[in-house]
């Protein structure tokens, strides 16, 4: 853990958290931050097989925390875990692009189910909880002029984007008719220690880093040339903790930028040369894929920096040495059963 991190989380001691999706990638990394910290951190998670929640993900604290094996879209199980807490960060959700559009229920449920039942929890416990939900830039779909800040055109390109946008919009509506502060994040690639590894439909970044790992070819949709800016899980976890320190103020919208801008083609280079093994192979990009396929595009965070001074300080290459070293030490945790 960071400082930046570590000095983030101290101000969270003695407070009593819970984090939905806990048992996830950016989940677990930020109930581990809270407790180094000094919070009581309780663990939502729904361990929904296809979603990342992993209990080796917080094995060294898990004495340290309690943990709950509830779906957030259940008000009724959630509502004693919004009781009395000062923070709740709703991270949990179904975030693959590709499966929300062959399964758009089963996103819907995972995304817009799970965020309203955690908001209805804390209307119907009358709870004074701040929430911090993290949502994607891809509710802003394709770019229309260049770098994107908050007031870009909200048009998904896919599913996932829509219900990420209704689940905003959900925030929004219960602070201004219930008070509930919520602030929600819009994140970019973010990568890691913790991510789920079993299947590569959730974003490029890990399945190409178990391809390469295990020695394999990597297939990169031609020409490979869009770019995409990169976020360690640290920055994103540093971002996370400074905004649920804002009290009072109602509803707000972050993006959370990278501190690198890549090709897919430079990403996977650099990929390839910290690993020592794999290979990389142009191959045509399937139909499905490609209609919802975004371009070049980089997010604008300034008003995240000039408002919490959070900025990302991980370089991708230093970010993606972390994360190798990280599954190969724990490997059969992440590598094995995998689809």
């Amino acid at each position: 853990m960071s400082e930046r991190v570590a000095s983030a989380a101290s101000a969270y001691r003695g407070q009593s958290i819970t984090v939905v999706g806990g048992l996830g990638f950016i989940g677990s990394t930020v109930a581990r931050a809270l407790v180094r910290g000094g919070a009581r951190v309780t663990v939502v998670d729904s361990m929904h097989p296809q979603h990342g929640g992993n209990p080796f993900n917080v094995a060294d604290i898990a004495d340290r925390i309690k943990t709950h094996v509830i779906d957030g879209a259940d008000t009724t199980a959630m509502r004693p875990h919004v009781r009395d807490r000062s923070v709740v960060f709703n991270l949990a959700g179904q975030v693959s692009h590709v499966d929300s559009m062959t399964d758009p229920a089963g996103d819907l449920a995972s995304n817009c189910g799970a965020a309203l039942g955690v908001l209805e929890a804390i209307r119907l416990e009358r709870s004074s909880a701040r929430v911090v939900y993290t949502s994607t830039r891809q509710v802003y779909g394709r770019s229309q002029d260049g770098r994107i800040d908050e007031t870009h055109a909200v048009q998904p390109v896919d599913v996932n984007g829509i219900h990420k946008v209704a689940a905003e919009e959900y925030h929004r509506l219960y602070a201004q008719v219930y008070g509930v502060n919520s602030v929600v994040l819009r994140l970019t690639n973010t990568y890691g220690p913790r991510q789920l590894l079993r299947h590569g439909r959730q974003g490029f970044v890990a399945w190409f880093v178990r391809l390469a790992l295990l020695g394999a070819e990597i297939p990169l949709y031609a020409p490979g040339t869009q770019t995409r800016d990169f976020c360690y899980v640290d920055d994103a976890v540093d971002a996370i903790l400074r905004v649920g320190l804002r009290d009072g103020v109602g509803f707000e919208v972050f993006n959370v930028g990278g501190s690198d801008t890549r090709s897919l083609k430079e990403f996977t280079e650099t990929l390839l040369r910290i690993t020592g093994t794999g290979a990389m192979r142009l191959v045509e990009y399937p139909a499905d894929r490609k209609a919802i396929e975004i371009g070049s595009i980089a997010v604008s965070d300034q008003r995240l920096r000039l408002t919490t001074g959070w900025r990302p300080s991980v370089p991708l290459d230093e970010g993606l040495t972390r994360m190798i070293a990280y599954y190969r030490a724990h490997a059969r945790h992440y590598l094995e059963n995998c689809e």
